[in-house]
């Protein structure tokens, strides 16, 4: 992906929460229904990394922080505007020295140039799969951080195969209004990763298919007490 393209993205993006960081996390907790579970899943051990791709005002970081406060947190977003407010509500919490966050398109951006960490025990994708254009390239992409022993945690918008039609419909127009577009092929797609990179893949449809939920493990180097 090009220089150009990149810059693209991110300027698209800063438009785009230009004025909805400000009230993003107030407008997304009762429809965002699947970030808790996917951070009480998440039991990285002490000492160990988690990265969050699409950290946005970086909610979940704050929560895993308090979760886990021996766990080294990271968080990426292409958004220089929600990169902005996520650094002014660590700060206000008290946890700007504890979570590092930095600039990255999900696509192609190099961990260990940008946080010094090629590869992490945990990788968090929550509700950013759906509004990435590029979702698949990112998905293969981000697959590559798993570290020997680690896990990729993916939570997004379902089908709402299990909701009324009146429901679904209402969801999804909701969403195309702020170019979020559920994955259909979501599981098809992590199939594919986890027969291609060696991984076991756990899914699951939460809240009768409202939330996706995937979990891709890689297993433990050669020689790891954990094997």
């Amino acid at each position: 992906m090009s220089e150009m393209t990149l810059r693209s993205d991110a300027e698209r993006m800063d438009r785009h929460y230009r004025f909805q960081r400000y009230i993003y996390d107030a407008t997304r907790t009762h429809y965002l229904i699947g970030r808790k579970h996917a951070l009480r899943e998440l039991k990285p051990g002490d000492g160990e990394s988690v990265l969050e791709i699409g950290c946005g005002t970086a909610w979940n970081l704050v929560r895993a922080a308090r979760r886990y406060p021996r766990a080294k947190l990271y968080g990426v977003d292409v958004s220089n505007a929600m990169l902005e407010t996520a650094r002014a509500s660590l700060d206000r919490q008290g946890l700007g020295g504890r979570i590092m966050l930095r600039q990255g398109d999900a696509t192609c951006f190099d961990a260990a140039s940008t946080f010094g960490v090629a590869q992490f025990d945990r990788v968090l994708i929550s509700y950013a799969l759906s509004m990435i254009p590029c979702w698949r390239e990112a998905l293969e992409h981000v697959t590559t951080m798993i570290a020997p022993g680690g896990s990729l945690h993916i939570v997004d918008f379902g089908q709402c195969e299990r909701l009324p039609v009146v429901l679904k419909q209402s969801l999804f127009a909701f969403l195309r209004h702020y170019a979020v577009t559920p994955r259909a092929d979501l599981e098809e797609r992590c199939r594919e990763m986890a027969s291609k990179h060696g991984l076991v893949l756990h899914f699951e449809r939460l809240h009768r298919g409202y939330s996706d939920y995937a979990v891709l493990t890689r297993a433990p180097a050669a020689g790891d007490p954990e094997q």
